[in-house]
């Protein structure tokens, strides 16, 4: 589990939710008014409807995937996929035969794919093609997760105004006199006209914008990774010396980390 997004927000969740008791204790009023089915019913129904118009329907299915991987731990360093390269690039200077032996020692499924295509005598340049390819339309695939996470925080607020909306409408239905419902009608359109706002921009702000933003840190820290990877492939079809390797490949990671034995 990554601990930040847990942590991030119970932190939200506790700071509202303080928020909301101290003021309402001040305000000498109640906390209830904030739980609301027809509201939480407009923004989060609306969203689900414009989701659907918006992506076809193999798209929507991902979207539980990509709140998974946003709560998902991974790695965070690039500095240990290092040593592994440096390991199997000795390796491979002994031959092909040893580096298809070691194969199975290789825990990224890129990387050993990447070593099976110099097992098979791939060129340097078909090799690298097809690696480059494969992070080009893997970026595709999960940027359309993103894209789901990112229009839900957009759809969100949105939802929340016609909801504020629909609850003006009731709240001045409740000045018609007769049949206009009175201070209770008043009192129904207000709480709804403000907590649907409330549903919409909580539910943008604390979970999809920040789980979109996190889960395109991971297509980023991926590309690089495996960007990295396809270096270390080329200099182990090139059987480059494991110290040229290990130098080459701290380029690609911060100073502080770079790996020297």
């Amino acid at each position: 589990m990554d601990i930040a997004t847990i942590i991030g927000i119970i932190i939200g969740m506790g700071a509202i939710s303080g928020g909301i008791y101290v003021a309402a204790v001040n305000a000498g009023a109640g906390v209830m008014g904030f739980i609301s089915g027809s509201s939480f019913l407009i923004v989060f129904g609306g969203m689900a409807a414009s989701l659907s118009v918006a992506f076809p329907m193999p798209e929507l299915a991902k979207l539980f995937t990509a709140i998974s991987v946003v709560f998902r731990g991974g790695a965070i360093k690039l500095s240990p996929f290092v040593d592994e390269a440096v390991r199997v690039s000795e390796i491979g200077r002994k031959g092909a035969r040893e580096l298809e032996s070691g194969l199975g020692t290789i825990k990224n499924p890129f990387f050993r794919d990447g070593a099976q295509m110099v097992v098979d005598g791939y060129s340097l340049e078909e090799m690298t093609e097809i690696l480059e390819t494969r992070i080009e339309y893997r970026e595709i695939r999960e940027k359309s997760q993103a894209d789901l996470l990112k229009t839900m925080g957009v759809m969100a607020p949105a939802w929340g105004m016609i909801g504020t909306l629909i609850g003006l409408v009731i709240m001045l239905s409740g000045f018609g006199g007769e049949e206009g419902g009175g201070t209770e009608a008043l009192g129904v359109g207000m709480s709804a006209a403000l907590i649907t706002t409330f549903y919409g921009a909580v539910f943008a702000n604390l979970f999809f914008l920040p789980m979109a933003a996190k889960f395109q840190q991971r297509i980023t820290y991926t590309s690089s990774l495996q960007a990295m990877l396809i270096e270390a492939t080329r200099l182990i079809h090139q059987r480059k010396h494991p110290l040229i390797v290990r130098e080459k490949l701290n380029s690609f990671i911060p100073p502080k980390e770079w790996k020297r034995d």
